[in-house]
């Protein structure tokens, strides 16, 4: 495969990885360092650094994920809002940011801290409760740790 991202790895199951949605293009995993609970990536399963040179058919399914874990996150968390931020300096390996928010003071990678286990699986375990209420049942990984 080349040169592997830390996303590739955890998409193949080598590295652990807590999953809230799975389809073909792309995967929905949580963030160990949220800016605000229930922070979730939005990660296409081929590696493609840039959403500028990410084709517009991928891109599109990307956006369409990003929404309805957005969505999710409304429900799970009592949210007014979905936050979308795509940075993606970290990792070489586009990656949509989604969380809940409640104002412009929450967009910012210096709020992110990092989470405990529980933390992260009950946060997990709320969206993924959110995307089958809302009818997404068939994109929920059975097991949030395997895709």
């Amino acid at each position: 495969m080349g040169m592997s991202t830390v996303f590739s790895r955890i998409i193949a199951g080598e590295l652990p990885g807590r999953f809230v949605w799975s389809d073909e293009q792309c995967v929905a995993i949580a963030s160990i360092a949220p800016i605000t609970a229930g922070h979730m990536l939005v990660i296409p399963r081929i590696e493609v650094a840039k959403f500028t040179e990410t084709d517009d058919v991928l891109l599109s399914q990307l956006m369409k994920v990003a929404k309805a874990v957005g969505q999710a996150c409304e429900v799970a968390f009592d949210a007014p809002r979905a936050a979308l931020i795509i940075a993606g300096f970290e990792i070489d390996h586009l990656h949509l940011h989604v969380f809940p928010a409640w104002g412009d003071t929450e967009l910012s990678f210096a709020k992110a801290h990092p989470a405990t286990a529980d933390e992260l699986d009950a946060a997990c375990e709320r969206v993924r409760t959110a995307l089958i209420e809302l009818g997404y049942s068939a994109k929920v990984p059975t097991d949030m740790y395997h895709r």
